[in-house]
């Protein structure tokens, strides 16, 4: 009898006080778990035979490989940050601006702030080789409370409540040539948007490397639409109209109120630029390929920005611009005439591959705050086989799906704007203190000072802006933030051993039937990108 089947019928003669289904579920899984064991001894084995008695191979390590490559990378930032808004409202600009010559100015001074940003994050992203963000940066330089804390707002408020409006964006243009008179039905667009969730999450379950095809498919789309919108622009400038251009700064608003709501507008729609953060530990090279995806990402998507909304102001005057709830649809109307349908569905395409940006960069959000220990055990478990972030993935996915059930769900949009300005600054802060407190700490890239410190005046003049301008959002935002701290006084920090034994067995008892459904065992960290570092670490204890 095999060792499998030796483990299987062990397994089914278990306890009396476990029930039938419990048994024989347990001994699938345990005879699935050996099977894979065994076939990784055996890959060993040979390889061992191969090499000789003297090589002895590496230790294998249940843990996210490293499949993102460089072309990757540039499609994930660039898929992430062009989504609805380049298409759909630029005329947030406008209408602060109050002039074409400005709010190109200022569109430019939006892509200069969103590389200082980049910038930073690529220096933070080669020294701390973690997934996660801003939260895995926090964590880092000022410990478990604040990271909580940010990890909180991204878990009830940002991941969420963004995906669910990408969502409904689609299915909106989706369906906008089937409706093309009327308002499409309620629960149409909810259902199709919730499909779209689910698909999408089911990629990324399967293979990291279908979430990756996807997103550069989709990411060549959203390009080639602006393309076609640019080339189209450039077609009618060389035809000579230019009358919009001539006294381009004429009616300007210089007030510094004005100025900055355009800039926070136009910076809005440049969010994104962090996404391959998130993915820092499954990306290959990263100390060559984070910087190199950013560098080549960012002035990408500022060139194709500033030159779409030349071609905008090319066509359409400032009346209809202001006037149009989709300006790329309105620009459509008058230039491609019978494929003015084309734009409609450009859209959606840009919508689905936002989507897809933001739930893989969400769900390793919620894998690392899972291994620091602020969520559940289960959170941080990968599929055996497939090795991708599986409960990660139906967790965030479940979240988003609760959120469209949500009527008014653009207003919670609303609240983060505070919250996630603040938390990116806070992130760059910590760059600056890690400086400080350890100068000797290798950095493969290492910005002028200059940077981050010039990123953090600026966030704090951010910061200050919506709560000026949106008080009460802002201040129910903040609320949220702070919602986190009765959890994370009374359960994060609490040892285990010291929790209520009820509340013990339920969580011991749901992490192991999800981890029998999911296929997943408890991921490792990385030995080449700080493993060791993160086994000396409590979580709890900072």
């Amino acid at each position: 009898m095999s060792q499998v089947e030796e483990r299987f019928h062990s397994e089914a003669k278990g306890p009396r006080n476990e029930g039938n289904a419990r048994k024989l579920v347990k001994a699938f899984f345990s005879t699935m778990v050996d099977g894979v064991k065994y076939e990784m001894a055996s890959h060993h084995e040979k390889d061992a035979t191969l090499l000789g008695s003297e090589a002895s191979p590496k230790p294998e390590q249940v843990k996210l490989k490293k499949e993102i490559s460089l072309l990757n990378g540039v499609c994930l930032i660039v898929g992430n940050m062009i989504g609805s808004g380049i298409f759909v409202s630029p005329k947030g600009v406008l209408i602060y601006s109050a002039s074409f010559g400005l709010s190109l100015v200022v569109w430019a001074m939006g892509g200069l702030f969103s590389v200082f940003g980049a910038l930073c994050y690529a220096e933070l992203g080669t020294t701390i080789k973690k997934s996660g963000a801003s939260y895995a940066y926090i964590l880092e330089a000022f410990g478990g409370l604040l990271a909580f804390v940010r990890l909180w707002t991204s878990l009830l408020i940002i991941e969420p409540t963004s995906q669910a409006v990408i969502a409904i964006t689609f299915a909106n243009y989706l369906v906008q040539p089937i409706f093309p008179n009327c308002l499409a039905p309620y629960a149409a667009v909810r259902l199709l948007a919730a499909a779209c969730i689910c698909l999408l999450t089911f990629i990324n379950c399967a293979y990291v490397k279908w979430g990756t095809v996807v997103q550069d498919v989709f990411t060549y789309a959203k390009v080639l639409a602006l393309t076609a919108i640019i080339i189209a622009g450039i077609v009618r400038l060389g035809q000579g109209a230019s009358t919009h251009f001539e006294n381009s700064f004429e009616g300007s608003s210089f007030s510094v109120g004005d100025i900055a709501l355009a800039l926070y507008s136009a910076l809005f729609s440049y969010s994104g630029w962090d996404t391959l953060n998130y993915v820092t530990e499954e990306i290959q090279n990263p100390e060559r390929n984070l910087p190199l995806s950013i560098g080549i990402s960012m002035p990408i998507v500022t060139i194709m920005y500033i030159l779409t909304n030349v071609a905008y102001y090319t066509v359409l005057n400032m009346r209809d611009i202001l006037a149009s709830d989709a300006v790329a649809v309105t620009f459509a109307d008058q230039i491609f005439g019978i494929f003015n349908w084309t734009i409609p569905f450009a859209v959606a395409l840009s919508c689905f591959g936002g989507l897809n940006a933001s739930i893989l960069a969400a769900s390793r959000l919620f894998f690392v705050g899972s291994r620091e220990g602020h969520l559940p055990d289960t959170i941080c478990m990968i599929h055996v086989k497939r090795f991708t972030p599986v409960p990660a993935l139906l967790f965030n996915g479940l979240m988003a799906l609760i959120y469209l059930c949500v009527e008014d769900i653009f207003q919670l949009i609303n609240y983060y704007s505070f919250s996630y300005w603040f938390f990116v600054g806070l992130s760059i802060m910590g760059q600056l203190y890690l400086r400080w407190k350890e100068p000797d700490r290798p950095r493969p890239l290492k910005l002028s000072l200059f940077f981050p410190i010039v990123f953090c005046l600026c966030t704090i003049f951010l910061v200050a802006v919506p709560l000026y301008s949106d008080t009460v959002n802002s201040l129910i935002g903040i609320g949220i933030a702070l919602s986190g701290l009765p959890f994370y006084f009374f359960i994060i920090r609490v040892p285990e051993h010291k929790r209520p034994l009820c509340l013990r067995r339920i969580v011991a008892s749901v992490t192991w039937y999800l981890q029998v459904l999911c296929m997943s065992v408890a991921a490792e960290m990385d030995l080449e990108d700080g493993g060791e570092q993160y086994k000396q670490q409590d979580p709890k204890s900072k």
